[in-house]
């Protein structure tokens, strides 16, 4: 029998330590900050160590904790649900999470908005444990909202900045889109299926015949969902929001955008694995876009020369291949890469910062080189993630990227003939990351002591480039022994085995099985492998054996290449078609509305505007669900900007 778990406590500890640090940690030391900080992001993991410990064997687990919303024959309580895919998920937050807090205590150190910052961290863990724990949709979709606000204030965290400030409110306005079709789904499943606890809507849905010959509810009600996905985890045509997202601290850019929240909308799809499963046509709509993403941001990466950058559209191509797993049916192998791409990527994210703390802020990779031997243990570190996230093996990334290409090659080998590519990409451009940046001459500015001379994008005088401190080191160390032995849990498909109870075998595996040979199998993975090492040989070529040749092929190229250096103009054609509209259309009818409404009416028809106000008014208590789904949603985020505000304000 499984004792109380206490659920509950895992989101809530963070948003204790998130609650100290925010209303008292402008007057305490960095010290006292740190260890609020590491103490209740560390106890987070700690009992969800022990719950997994003690619920193992009898999952699924499921903790009621106050009642909620009651409407008819609606309701939706405050609940926690813990099972394989949560378990999973829930060991990712806080254990990835734990180490990049402790990481942010030495590259945040010196920032004054210190206790700032690692409030906000510790409220994200909070509402990305509430999302992943979430027993029902709508609990998920606070959770859902609340890491987009956290997102917000993060990306943003240098407010002063222009650039970092315009890139927290591309990212807030960006997941609004992805969010609005989110709701919409989520208003559907209430329509039809009168609940939005998970287990209720599967139990109704599982009887429904699959939508073989068309477009049904089920099929829009997938569709919406991966819009809210899109949006969320950056994918095509909502992925823009997350490459600007790199002016936030590079810690948040590990935790938030390679770890934690990005993989959210994969794991709403992996959980929801019922409602597509039943919809063949959204889950081609998520293999398609998936795929089309992958490909489309690792062409971007190959020519970008900032290092967080090449390393945000990595995450976005990444991404893609998580969705085009879920779209083959190979639920589990999604899940499987987002386990992996949580060690490897979020170390690639911590050694970039040590690289930058190294050479004094700098993240132009054409004005590093040769740092190995300065920074012998970030460059160890960061090999193993580059060789991880290649897919070469025994490496992490190997196992789940092959099992990927595998579940693809038996659903449709178009997308398995575009993922090869990509993962040839892939490997060319991480491996052209690593030799610009630690291979060859140093190209930056040697700064003395004294401060003369400039370099990096902060201009502070730093010395030679320098190796990171300790409370740096230890996390990026421990995240490369799991992008080492990490993807070793899939070997007998053990992983997917583990996920069985709650997402199945899998249509695609159950193909997989039965249509195809081991030797079929193994045949493909070496081609894999030999793609992966191919893209390896070709950036020693350009960058290490002939390094005259890029900029060669970049002007044979011309205009093609300027095309992707510049991301294809895609947040230029955005900025003409959506933005530059509506901020001229919204200022004109602003004034408008002001000159007519707000003056004529209350100067020259007093009475007639209190009428028409009333009248609006009255409106709200219209008896539909719907409607005060909303005004609840409005409240609710008024009182969440004010708790912030009072707070963890500036």
């Amino acid at each position: 029998m499984t004792p109380n778990l206490n659920l509950w406590l895992i989101p809530v500890l963070p948003l204790a330590g998130a609650a100290i640090n925010g209303f008292l940690g402008k007057k305490s030391s960095r010290a006292a900050v740190s260890v609020v900080a590491l103490f209740f992001s560390g106890a987070a993991f700690a009992w969800g160590l022990w719950a997994a410990l003690h619920s193992f064997d009898t999952l699924p687990y499921q903790e009621y904790v106050a009642h909620w919303i009651r409407s008819g024959s609606f309701s939706a309580d405050f609940a926690f649900y813990l099972d394989q895919l949560s378990l999973v998920m829930l060991l990712v937050v806080t254990g990835v999470g734990f180490l990049i807090h402790i990481y942010s205590v030495g590259y945040m150190w010196d920032d004054p908005g210190y206790y700032r910052f690692f409030s906000y961290l510790n409220l994200f863990l909070f509402f990305m444990l509430t999302l992943v724990l979430a027993n029902n949709y709508l609990l998920m979709f606070i959770g859902w909202e609340g890491v987009g606000l956290a997102s917000y204030l993060l990306i943003g965290f240098w407010f002063t900045k222009d650039s970092a400030a315009s890139a927290g409110k591309k990212a807030f306005i960006v997941n609004r889109i992805g969010d609005f079709g989110f709701l919409i789904g989520l208003f559907l499943i209430i329509q039809h299926f009168h609940s939005l606890n998970f287990t209720q809507v599967f139990e109704q849905i599982r009887p429904i015949t699959p939508e073989t010959a068309g477009a049904g509810l089920l099929t829009a009600i997938g569709i919406l969902l991966m819009v809210g996905a899109c949006g969320k985890s950056a994918q095509i045509p909502l992925y823009v929001w997350l490459p600007d997202a790199m002016e936030g601290p590079t810690p948040v850019s590990a935790l938030i955008h390679a770890a934690t929240m990005v993989t959210a909308g994969v794991y709403m799809v992996a959980r929801s694995h019922v409602i597509f499963e039943g919809a063949p046509v959204a889950l081609t709509v998520v293999a398609i876009i998936g795929t089309l993403t992958a490909f489309f941001a690792a062409t971007i990466g190959i020519a970008q020369t900032d290092i967080k950058r090449v390393l945000a559209y990595s995450t976005v191509s990444q991404l893609g291949y998580m969705f085009m797993a879920c779209g083959v049916g190979a639920f589990s192998a999604g899940i499987f890469h987002l386990m992996t791409h949580a060690f490897f990527k979020g170390l690639l994210f911590l050694a970039a910062g040590s690289v930058i703390h190294a050479v004094g802020g700098e993240q132009d990779m054409r004005k590093m080189g040769g740092l190995r031997t300065y920074i012998p243990v970030t460059f160890g570190t960061m090999l193993i993630a580059t060789i991880a996230i290649a897919g070469i093996p025994p490496f992490a990334g190997f196992w789940s990227k092959d099992e990927i290409l595998w579940q693809a090659y038996q659903t449709n080998r178009v997308y398995w003939l575009i993922g090869l590519i990509t993962a040839f990409i892939t490997s060319f451009y991480m491996f052209r990351l690593l030799f610009m940046t630690f291979f060859g001459d140093y190209h930056g500015v040697h700064v003395d002591e004294h401060g003369h001379g400039s370099h990096g994008n902060d201009g502070h005088g730093h010395g030679e480039p320098h190796e990171s401190p300790m409370v740096m080191l230890v996390p990026l160390m421990i995240l490369a022994f799991f992008s080492v032995v990490g993807g070793l849990v899939g070997i007998g498909n053990r992983f997917e085995h583990f996920l069985a109870p709650v997402l199945g075998p899998g249509e695609a595996a159950q193909m997989a099985g039965e249509a195809a040979s081991h030797g079929t199998e193994l045949l493909l993975m070496l081609v894999s492998v030999a793609v992966a090492l191919l893209g390896a040989m070709l950036a020693w070529l350009l960058y290490l054996s002939k390094p005259y040749l890029p900029q060669k092929i970049a002007d044979a190229l011309g205009s093609f290449y300027e095309a992707v250096v510049n991301k294809y103009y895609v947040d230029e054609l955005y900025a003409t078609v959506f933005v530059k509209p509506l901020v001229d259309g919204s200022t004109k009818i602003l004034w408008q509305g002001v000159d007519r409404k707000v003056i004529d009416d209350s100067i020259n028809e007093a009475a007639d505007g209190a009428r028409h106000v009333s009248d609006e008014v009255r409106h709200m208590q219209s008896g539909n669900l719907r409607s005060y789904a909303g005004w609840i949603a409005a409240g609710a985020a008024v009182l969440i900007a004010y708790m912030i505000w009072l707070g963890v304000g500036r």
